[in-house]
């Protein structure tokens, strides 16, 4: 497909001591690291209160059950998936890391092309935060 060759998958994934590369300037890009002053690209991270596997098999069910994704990595603290949007089937790379010691989720979500996403990777976002604290809530209950 020519959108894969269009846009290659980014170089700068992954977690560094704890950290996400940060967003770029574009405003297609949210991050629960970037700084809350930066309103354009700051997220809020989730919160959990289970254990670290649980909370991690959560996340995977909500991306699985996303259509036009792909989990590229999967390890226990860090997931790594590929989001397709509708029409073009442009790729956004979504990634997640459970710091287990504060019982937060973080995450950052990209476009790989384009300049803006029209809000779409903080819409997705914030979807999966809303699936994941209320499935959180039922599991608790």
């Amino acid at each position: 497909m020519w959108i894969e060759r269009a846009s290659p998958r980014p170089q700068n994934l992954g977690v560094e001591n704890g950290r996400f590369a940060p967003c770029p300037a574009s405003p297609n890009c949210v991050s629960t690291q970037a700084s809350p002053d930066d309103t354009e690209h700051y997220i809020s991270a989730i919160p959990y209160n289970t254990d670290l596997a649980t909370a991690h098999d959560t996340i995977i069910q909500i991306i699985q059950q996303t259509p036009r994704t792909t989990i590229i990595t999967n390890s226990p603290d860090y997931i790594y998936a590929e989001f397709r949007t509708p029409l073009w089937r442009f790729i956004d790379d979504v990634e997640f890391y459970f710091d287990d010691e504060n019982k937060l989720i973080h995450f950052r979500s990209a476009s790989r092309l384009g300049y803006g996403d029209m809000g779409t990777n903080r819409k997705r976002m914030e979807a999966i935060r809303t699936t994941f604290l209320r499935q959180s809530d039922n599991e608790g209950s």
